[in-house]
């Protein structure tokens, strides 16, 4: 299966799990991945400053009317929910806040999910609330592969324990065996691509 974008959403204790993650990700990591952070409306950009010194894929946050290109981290703004369109781009709202988030995980999964179904991976880490468990669901209704963090290694089990309940189908990782399982699903992404070419 070629999966083109990951979904990432964590709340409480997120920071150290995208840590985990993402500085395990290469430089030409084939797929976009775009992430819902549950941040204070305040914060400024230390997150993205953070994850480009430990990372080596690009970490930047995410604009209005952006195209979703391959290899890049988005990150929501902070007190804005962040949608997928149908042309692959990137819209930003104000509208209410959803399971009491801007920008709320469930948002995001559920507008990628109308856009990319099967093609796309979504997963739900650590957090104190249950923000994301029904956008996963969605996404696993749509055919996409679904994972979990780990709630034993979650500092906030709350968020994992719901999308676990919502879920069927979905693998329940541990934090550190995330970023090796995305880089899996990625190279069977590149034989794909390679194999098309060579045809």
């Amino acid at each position: 299966m070629r999966y083109d974008t990951i979904v990432v959403g964590a709340s409480a204790g997120g920071m150290q799990a995208l840590r985990i993650i993402l500085s395990t990700l290469p430089a030409d990591f084939p797929m976009a991945v775009i992430i819902v952070l549950h941040i204070q409306s305040t914060s400024d950009g230390f997150l993205i400053d953070y994850l480009n010194s430990i990372c080596e894929i690009t970490v930047k946050e995410a604009d209005e009317k952006e195209k979703i290109m391959p290899g890049i981290v988005y990150i929501a703004p902070a007190n804005y929910h962040l949608q997928i369109e149908e042309d692959r781009t990137f819209s930003l709202s104000i509208d209410e806040h959803v399971n009491f988030s801007r920008p709320s995980i469930d948002v995001l999964f559920e507008t990628a999910a109308d856009v990319y179904n099967e093609k796309l991976i979504g997963v739900v880490l650590t957090g104190g609330n249950r923000d994301g468990s029904s956008g996963l669901k969605r996404i696993e209704e749509s055919g996409g592969f679904t994972i979990i963090q780990d709630p034993e290694t979650a500092i906030a089990d709350s968020m994992p324990q719901s999308a676990i309940a919502q879920c069927k189908t979905a693998r329940i990782v541990r934090i550190e065996e995330i970023g090796p399982l995305l880089i899996a699903l990625s190279e069977s992404y590149k034989a794909d691509f390679i194999c098309k070419a060579v045809k």
